[in-house]
Formats: C-alpha cells, sequence, structure tokens
C-alpha cells in the first residue's frame, strides 16, 4: 500500500522535475569518458571534463529547484553538464572558502563597473572560472588579471599596458573593460549565455557557431563550440551555484586577507610603493596586493595622465610622512614610458626574430647578479621580448652571457592621422577588427564611423585610423 502511494504522489509532480535530455545528448557531441583536464582559453584554473550522460530519474532535484529560486538576469538551467561542475566544485571546500573571503574586497568593485555598464551581477562569478580572483593570474596563451584579457582585446577596450603598469591586473579598469565588452557582446548575440561563451571563444567563434545550429540557445549550438567554451558556461553556472548554497556543502567564508576599508588617491608624480607601505606601517605585501597593476610597484603619475593609489583607511597615521612620500620629487628612476609589446603566446611564435630591421642592435653583457628584468628596464624594452630576440626559455641569464637587444628609436615626429578601410565580412565583431590594427579600439572605430552600437552588417566599409 505504502508502495502504491508513493507511485501515485511521483505521478503528481510537475512535468519539470523530470527533464529528459536524451534527445539533447543525442544532437551533442560525446566528451571521452576519461577524466581529463581541460585549460579554459582565457583561464589558469584547469576545469576538468565532463562526462556526457544522462540524468538519473532518482537525482536529487532540489539542485533544480536552488538555482531557480537565485534572482538573476542570465539564465540559470539545471542540466547533466551543470551538475556535474556542482558536483566538482562542492568538494573544493578550501578553494570556494577562499573565494567567498576574496569576495568581500573584489565582489563590490565588480558590481560597481557591472552595474554602470547595466550588465547582470552575477557575471561577476566568472571571476571564480577564469582567475580564482587572482589579479596576477596569467594564462598558457598569454591572458592576465582576474578577468584573463588577452592582449589584443585588452588594448581594444582601452587597458594599458607599457613599462611600468599592465592594467589587466587593475581590478577596477579590467573590471570597466570586462563590462564593456559583455554590453557589446549582448548587443551582437541577444543572449547572456551566448555573450558569457563570446568572453571566452571570441564572438566570431560564437556567431560561426550559431550559423551552423541554426539556432541562437546556447545548449543547441554547444556542440559548434571549442571544446573548452562548452564548458565553460557549464561551469559558470554551477559556480554561481556554489557561491549562492556553500552552507548547504559545508563550506564556509575565510578570512579575507586585504584591507576591506580602503581611501583612494590621485597623483600627479612618480611614487614608491615601498616606501608608501613605511609611511603608513603597513606590510609592503598588502599595499601591493591593493595596487597590483603597477610592475615596479612605482605609480609613474603626471600632470597629463594621474594614476591612482588604493591605500588602506588606518585610524593612526603620521600624515607628514605620507605627504612626504606622495611628493617626493627625488625619485631615482627613469621616467620614460615605452608601451609594452603583445604577451600573446600565439602572436609571438609568428614573430621573427628580428622585428625591427631598422633600429640598432646591441648586445649587452650580463653581469654578476643581473636579472632579465633590469636589462629590460634599462633599455627601455619588454622582458618577453628579449626572450623571444635571444631564443630564451625561461628569465635565467648567467653572468657573461652575451644577449642581443633591439633598441627602438622613441624619438618621432607625430604623424597627421590617416585612415585605413575595412570591408566587414560575415561574422565580423568590432573588437576582432579593432585587434587586426594597431591602435584601432572598439571606442575609436565607433567614433569614427559614428557606430551607436557595436552590431555590424557584412559589407559594411569601416574607416579605421592608422595608429
Amino acid at each position: 500500500m505504502i508502495k502504491k502511494l508513493l507511485f501515485a504522489s511521483l505521478l503528481c509532480l510537475p512535468a519539470f522535475i523530470f527533464p529528459t535530455f536524451a534527445q539533447q545528448v543525442l544532437k551533442l557531441d560525446s566528451i571521452p569518458k576519461k577524466q581529463n583536464n581541460i585549460l579554459i582559453n582565457t583561464d589558469t584554473v584547469a576545469v576538468p571534463s565532463i562526462y556526457e550522460n544522462t540524468l538519473l530519474m532518482g537525482q536529487n532535484y532540489i539542485y533544480k529547484l536552488r538555482l531557480d529560486s537565485i534572482v538573476k538576469t542570465v539564465p540559470l538551467p539545471y542540466n547533466e553538464y551543470v551538475q556535474q561542475y556542482i558536483d566538482i566544485y562542492a568538494k573544493r571546500k578550501d578553494m570556494f572558502g577562499k573565494m567567498m573571503g576574496l569576495s568581500n574586497y573584489y565582489f563590490p568593485i565588480f558590481e560597481k563597473a557591472l552595474k554602470d555598464f547595466e550588465i547582470p551581477q552575477e557575471i561577476k562569478y566568472l571571476t571564480i572560472v577564469e582567475s580564482q580572483m587572482n589579479p596576477h593570474a596569467i594564462s598558457r596563451v598569454g591572458a592576465t588579471g582576474i578577468w584573463q584579457f588577452m592582449f589584443g582585446t585588452g588594448k581594444a577596450y582601452g587597458l594599458k599596458m607599457d613599462n611600468f603598469v599592465d592594467e589587466r591586473k587593475d581590478p577596477i579598469q579590467a573590471s570597466y573593460a570586462a563590462a564593456q565588452y559583455f554590453r557589446d557582446a549582448y548587443e551582437e548575440l541577444g543572449d547572456w549565455l551566448l555573450a558569457i561563451a563570446a568572453y571566452n571563444c571570441g564572438k566570431g567563434n560564437v556567431t560561426r557557431a550559431m550559423i551552423k545550429a541554426n539556432s541562437r540557445d546556447f545548449w543547441e549550438i554547444r556542440q559548434f563550440l571549442p571544446k573548452e567554451t562548452r564548458n565553460y558556461v557549464p561551469a559558470f553556472i554551477a559556480a554561481v551555484y556554489v557561491m549562492n548554497y556553500a552552507k548547504h556543502h559545508q563550506i564556509n567564508a575565510q578570512a579575507c586577507n586585504m584591507f576591506l576599508k580602503t581611501d583612494t588617491v590621485q597623483t600627479s608624480r612618480f611614487v614608491s610603493l615601498s616606501s608608501l607601505a613605511q609611511a603608513l606601517n603597513v606590510d609592503e605585501t598588502s599595499l601591493f596586493a591593493l595596487n597590483p597593476a603597477y610592475k615596479k610597484k612605482i605609480v609613474n603619475g603626471t600632470e597629463e595622465e594621474p594614476k591612482r593609489i588604493i591605500m588602506p583607511k588606518l585610524r593612526d597615521i603620521d600624515y607628514a610622512n605620507v605627504y612626504e612620500v606622495l611628493y617626493n620629487t627625488d625619485l631615482d628612476i627613469s621616467m620614460q614610458v615605452v608601451q609594452a609589446s603583445t604577451d600573446d603566446v600565439r602572436d609571438l611564435r609568428k614573430k621573427a626574430v628580428k622585428p625591427f630591421s631598422s633600429n640598432t642592435v646591441l648586445y649587452h653583457k650580463v653581469s654578476a647578479g643581473q636579472t632579465l628584468t633590469a636589462v629590460a628596464n634599462k633599455y627601455g624594452v619588454e622582458v618577453q621580448d628579449l626572450r623571444v630576440w635571444n631564443g630564451l626559455k625561461s628569465k635565467t641569464i648567467v653572468p657573461g652571457q652575451r644577449l642581443k637587444v633591439f633598441a627602438k628609436n622613441r624619438v618621432q615626429l607625430k604623424a597627421p592621422v590617416s585612415y585605413s578601410s575595412y570591408k566587414v565580412k560575415t561574422g565580423d565583431t568590432l573588437s576582432e577588427i579593432a585587434e587586426k590594427f594597431n591602435g584601432a579600439t572598439v571606442q575609436s572605430i565607433r567614433r569614427d564611423n559614428k557606430l551607436s552600437k557595436a552590431g555590424l552588417q557584412a559589407g559594411m566599409v569601416l574607416k579605421i585610423s592608422k595608429g
């Protein structure tokens, strides 16, 4: 009798409680049963493979109910792929405990940038999949920072990279660049899950997958996307779930090692972060963590371009010492700014050994205790360039070693603005076009062509200002 009652009660449950995924799975490729690690294209975090299998009827559907209960704009569907990433992430208690702690500092930064561009707040959880909220994260192909921007995409969205600063590592600047990217991606693709997929593999890849599948549904086009992107969206949904229901999986927030209360100052001078830390009487690493974008631990502010310094908000401060550091004019360092070269590994492989044929070739003899960074700073070039020019597999150099240096001629007259023409092809996006032209950005293309939206039409002819 009890069995009959249970069976009858199951029949009365709504149909959505037992969704059928068989038809969907038949359309998708099969991932090998072997549990390999897949490294997401713009990520330093290994995302494990998942099995392409259907859910059993007895699966615990509380996960679907919980996902449905999260207030959100981005759809968070529940299926077997999401479930398997929930299973994986729920076991990583230490990692998500750290994420919960770091979120106390970083999430307000992400939320403000996303709000300013009217981007759904849940996009902030992508930083867990991308970098585990590590501003110094670098992927195998050169994607850098919390939001894992590639060099070309970062420049296209206005991020600066030179011998003093890499704004891909600046949580504030990079968050605004990411918000702009998502605004453009959503305008072009019309769906948040597709915009998230595009953040991983590019808007062009997503557009081509949509054409092949004749669909705008991520789960329909998934089979036509790069392998890492197929797992990227389920991993994002699982990260949202675990962060919202951590306590249900015995995950507790760990203490955040960042100063949660801070002050911001703008400086038009060069400021040593090490000296500032001493004046504030705080550990250097704590101040560096608040200002991770400055490569040399030097804030290179000028009258034309002041720079931001984040400082801990402290009760007892020796304001005289802080003032002296901020207004010190005797900092012994070259103030020449040299634009960084690409660190995209794919581009570096294509580079010729002699990229500056018209420039002077110098040979530097390494002295005792000298590092590759010190040599690069001496000649105003990038470490990565030195490695390419000299065929170095690592940053290690030894005394007496001779290094080839292509010294750039930095004294150049400012040429009048000239333009190139580009005819838009099917699947082109503004960010991809900007990456094709040195000095071009999404904003400059929009401005020069009076484009109100990111959407493009095949056959349009754009004028591109030459960098």
